[in-house]
């Protein structure tokens, strides 16, 4: 048999409960909505993605002086964002998204080709839940440092690579 104590404080408790869930029911059927804001509209976003001053980001296309040549844009990719912001010790950071109809592999190999050719390693570990392929690119001891994640969505992928490499001379 229960303690005394636990026996009073159900009973408070169920006291206490039991009125509240009687207010919670009805008889009445369920009423839409007749706010016309309610009924199909969608929010209005308060603010834009990017700034319109952000100098170092672009939406839809190439931010200027996104090093291509390490990170480029594969053929029939649609840019979403992209930035490429100096930093400390002549080097930029960078992010690019893009989404594309090529598969998982051809897209990781348009960015993997380049990335080795100029002398990055690759280290791939296991996948983060939710993406199709990822990986890690480094080159000068670690000093330079890009993770890429592709997500596959059916007939299209999204890829993420983002991090530092060293700036481009200027030419």
């Amino acid at each position: 048999m229960p303690p005394r104590a636990t026996v009073a404080s159900l009973a408070i408790a169920l006291a206490v409960v039991t009125p509240l869930l009687a207010g919670c029911t009805t008889s009445a059927p369920a009423q839409e909505p007749t706010t016309p804001a309610l009924l199909g509209s969608s929010p209005e976003p308060t603010e834009p993605l990017l700034a319109s001053d952000d100098a170092d980001s672009r939406v839809g296309e190439l931010a200027p002086g996104f090093p291509t040549a390490l990170v480029p844009v594969p053929d029939g990719a649609q840019i979403l964002v992209s930035s490429a912001q100096a930093s400390d010790g002549g080097l930029l950071e960078i992010s690019l998204n893009l989404r594309s109809t090529l598969d998982t592999a051809a897209l990781l190999e348009a960015i993997r080709t380049p990335l080795l050719a100029a002398g990055f390693t690759e280290s791939s570990g296991q996948t983060t839940e939710g993406l199709a392929a990822q990986t890690t690119f480094s080159r000068a001891d670690g000093k330079e440092l890009l993770v890429a994640g592709i997500r596959d969505e059916g007939a299209t992928r999204t890829l993420t690579i983002g991090g530092r490499v060293m700036a481009p001379a200027a030419g």
